[in-house]
């Protein structure tokens, strides 16, 4: 009966497991739900766009509905300063930072008023980075500028880099596919922290 006792055992137990890890990703699923539905336009001290694809200096869809509502929070007086983050990728010849820096400019935003990143290759190093560069100002309340879909975790690496975040996502719709990966990345991330996570991947 023994045997018997040790199996009905180990089955019971990675019941639990699997119910308690199964809750945990559905609460953090709801979380990164619910985060996405926030726009906290509060005053701060740099508005930080996450980076996303260019393609030759022209920013993607994505990238410019970044830049675009940044412009936007500036020209509102949100914040003084525009943080462009991202580096290059695998063929490219410029830099999202770049790319970011000169939309922004011929949007109107002024040269002094912007900042450029660009070593950052994921969203744990452009924050990395950004905080660099807003500890150089003596400042580290940040505004992040991402789709709806990343606020969360956005908001989570900001904040194990020193930055005191809040998030003004785009209005970009994101993929029910999006959603579940921020779900994972939001959940192990917050076991193992974000800076292991990104250099796992």
């Amino acid at each position: 009966m023994r045997p018997v006792r040790w199996i009905v055992g180990l089955v019971v137990l990675v019941g639990v497991v699997v119910a308690l890890a199964g809750t945990y990703l559905a609460v953090t699923g709801i979380q990164v739900w619910w985060a996405s539905r926030q726009d906290d336009r509060s005053p701060a001290a740099a508005v930080v766009v996450m980076g996303a694809a260019q393609w030759n200096g022209v920013p993607s869809p994505v990238l410019a509905g970044r830049l675009d509502h940044a412009a936007e929070l500036y020209a509102d007086g949100v914040a003084p300063v525009v943080i462009v983050t991202g580096g290059k990728q695998a063929g490219d010849r410029v830099t999202q930072g770049f790319a970011g820096y000169r939309y922004l400019r011929d949007k109107g935003v002024p040269e002094e008023a912007i900042r450029v990143e660009v070593e950052g290759t994921d969203s744990y190093s452009e924050l990395s980075a950004a905080a660099v560069i807003l500890r150089s100002d003596r400042a580290a309340d940040v505004l992040i500028v991402t789709d709806p879909y990343h606020a969360l975790r956005a908001e989570a690496i900001a904040d194990e880099v020193g930055l005191r975040a809040h998030v003004s996502p785009t209005s970009t719709a994101g993929s029910p596919g999006q959603y579940l990966r921020e779900t994972v990345a939001v959940a192990l991330g917050r076991l193992v922290s974000f800076r292991r996570l990104a250099a796992w991947r």
